[in-house]
């Protein structure tokens, strides 16, 4: 199961409808003197709640849409714009997202929180069936690894601040080649002799390697240190390709 739009929202799309409309019916015990306006209260608390189920699932059938016909992530901000285009309250993009996570549960493809919005994609334990049949992307050499690792973990840095990282120079082959796949991106000038380009990861970044936000990096603990010939230790490798 995916992460959950909100804290604390259900994936029970009835759930997650009592939630946002807050609605608590009380049924009487066996044996108990229920008054008339009680039951009447009841059963009106009650229609009101099955039309605000009505109203959320037919939204998120909508925001369902929206996410399966956009080729990037659509952001949370993005959705809650549609949501009150569509006279709806954005408060209740929690419980619209509980709702089509559920209606996923049990399918190959799930929705999941990525890139800082929500995405389709298909599920981990299928993946090793459709790479048979589903052309690989280009993978990216080690040098290409390293330097985007080194960008991810100290960015915005400039060529001069990878190739000290790195302790070799970078090439202009592996700077090209993470650029045309749009994983890096220009972001700025640093304030110094020669203004050089500030470089830092792109929003494809997050996509491609299924993250959603640069939090979600993983620990600088978990990167392998390759000393170099002269005994220095700040040369950064991926575990993937330490191998």
């Amino acid at each position: 199961m995916s992460e959950l739009p909100l804290p604390g929202w259900s994936t029970s799309p009835a759930d997650a409808v009592e939630q946002a409309e807050d609605v608590s019916v009380a049924s009487p015990t066996a044996g108990s003197i229920t008054h008339p306006d009680a039951v009447t209260d009841a059963h009106q608390a009650a229609t009101h709640r099955d039309r605000a189920f009505e109203a959320v699932n037919a939204l998120s059938r909508l925001v369902e849409g929206l996410i399966f016909a956009s080729a990037e992530p659509v952001t949370e901000t993005a959705l809650k714009q549609f949501m009150v285009s569509q006279g709806a309250d954005e408060l209740l993009l929690g419980p619209v997202l509980a709702c089509v996570v559920a209606r996923y549960e049990d399918h190959a493809v799930e929705l999941v929180s990525v890139a800082r919005g929500w995405q389709f994609r298909t599920r981990p334990e299928i993946a090793p069936a459709l790479t048979r049949v589903v052309e690989k992307p280009r993978r990216l050499s080690r040098s290409a690894m390293e330097t985007l690792a080194i960008i991810a973990y100290h960015q915005p840095c400039t060529r001069a601040d990878i190739e000290g990282i790195r302790g070799v120079s970078l090439s202009q082959t592996v700077l090209d080649t993470l650029i045309e796949d749009g994983l890096i991106m220009p972001k700025g000038r640093k304030e110094v002799p020669g203004r050089p380009i500030l470089w830092g990861t792109s929003t494809h970044f997050l996509s491609s390697f299924g993250l959603s936000d640069l939090g979600a990096l993983p620990r600088r603990e978990e990167l392998l240190l390759d000393p170099d010939a002269s005994g220095r230790n700040d040369r950064i490798v991926t575990q993937k390709g330490a191998g």
